[in-house]
């Protein structure tokens, strides 16, 4: 049965992208809500754009039901709207809470839970407004002419639309199936646009 309330620990998340980039703004702010350093999990120079993150990974596999995930902002945890609702969303379904200080959201709280489950209908919208961008994408190329045989996820605004699905949330064979293309050629146009992805 997933907790009510918060019954057990609280773990704290800070990510940074760069070596270069300086992680005490996020340190100092769990320190003000008394996250005890021993309960921290820091990814430094690592890219939000990666799907895996070692700390990340190892924080939600420690996680247990009852205890509170704390961030400095819920950009620190996912690559997208998308992918943060989904997280926030498997962490409730373990009866995990999740407080970001610099957004203001909290799910321990009603009111939190609420804000939360604005930001869930939020990122559907998302994904709904990339298939919409994906599928006049395409109704455009077929107009210019790009008809007949199997359409190819070469030119960048192809691998853009595939990378946009990824991003949303979308599963490597709907990507597949609503370009036109193998799954093989998302797997490979998506990992070679990660690697190139880079945080400002």
């Amino acid at each position: 049965m997933k907790p009510s309330t918060t019954q057990g620990t609280q773990l704290g998340y800070v990510r940074v992208s760069t070596g270069q980039q300086d992680e005490q703004l996020q340190l100092d702010a769990l320190d003000k809500v008394n996250v005890l350093k021993r309960n921290r999990y820091i990814d430094k120079g690592v890219s939000g754009a990666k799907v895996s993150r070692p700390a990340l990974d190892a924080m939600l596999e420690d996680a247990q039901p009852g205890d509170v995930i704390t961030v400095y902002k819920l950009d620190r945890i996912g690559r997208s709207t998308a992918h943060v609702a989904s997280l926030i969303a498997d962490l409730a379904e373990r009866g995990i809470f999740i407080r970001s200080i610099g957004d203001g959201l909290d799910s321990t709280t009603s009111t939190g839970r609420a804000m939360l489950q604005m930001l869930a209908i939020f990122a559907e919208m998302e994904r709904d407004f990339n298939r919409e961008r994906t599928i006049a994408g395409l109704a455009a190329a077929k107009a210019q002419g790009r008809v007949g045989g199997r359409p190819r996820v070469t030119d960048s605004a192809m691998n853009r639309q595939a990378q946009a699905l990824r991003n949303a949330g979308e599963s490597i064979p709907d990507i597949a199936k609503a370009l036109g293309v193998s799954i093989a050629t998302v797997y490979r146009v998506t990992k070679a646009r990660a690697r190139d992805n880079r945080d400002v």
